[in-house]
């Protein structure tokens, strides 16, 4: 059994035992290094080892219960949060660049205007039918045909507007030959985005 000194005594003082004093047996010194030599420690605290000289070999393998583990914390949500920004920013940054495109208000016709070149027409003349149809710049497709008064009429056409177009000029040619005197009329029907009809008028005088 250990001494309440043997409790006492740290690793700290572990060195002066194994000092040689002047006029000291050293044949005593090396015999009670040879004892302590197999001394185990008998107590683990963190990192610091407590020796007791006379701690006997059924003390010195008596079996201690192993300390528990750590335990593991999840990183705080803060950190969490941190390190999750930045990607989540990336990605909603790239998400807006392909996205802005097709966000916001469609396709829609401000304004719209149609006109005849020239007017009086001559004999074997081409009249030469102007429409300026003006958009909000958002991109789509604007449709449309061409109506004529002597009863035909074109196909639908497209013009495709890209982002930021504002405007789209579309044109028409109506030819005339022989003698005579004839009023025409131009239709330009808008199909979409939103319908809308304009009309403009020419005559062609052949004597």
């Amino acid at each position: 059994m250990t001494t309440q000194d043997d409790a006492d005594y740290s690793a700290t003082a572990l060195g002066s035992h194994w000092v040689v004093r002047p006029g000291q047996d050293r044949t005593l010194v090396e015999q009670d290094a040879q004892e302590e030599r197999p001394t185990r420690p008998d107590r683990v605290e963190g990192t610091v080892l407590r020796f007791g000289p006379g701690v006997t070999a059924a003390a010195a393998h008596r079996t201690h219960p192993a300390l528990p583990a750590a335990p593991s914390f999840p990183a705080p949500s803060g950190r969490r949060l941190r390190r999750h920004t930045l990607p989540a920013l990336v990605v909603l940054c790239v998400l807006a660049f392909l996205v802005w495109p097709r966000l916001g208000p469609p396709l829609a016709v401000r304004t719209a205007d149609i006109t005849a070149r020239p007017a009086v027409l001559g004999c074997d003349g081409t009249a030469r039918i102007a429409g300026l149809v003006t958009t909000n710049g958002r991109p789509g497709t604007l449709s449309y045909r061409w109506v004529r008064s002597d009863g035909t009429a074109s196909g639908v056409l497209e013009e495709v507007m890209v982002r930021e177009q504002t405007r789209a000029r579309l044109q028409l040619r109506w030819t005339f030959q022989g003698t005579g005197h004839h009023a025409a009329r131009v239709e330009l029907r808008i199909i979409s985005p939103a319908p809308r009809t304009l009309t403009t008028r020419f005559t062609y005088d052949c004597p």
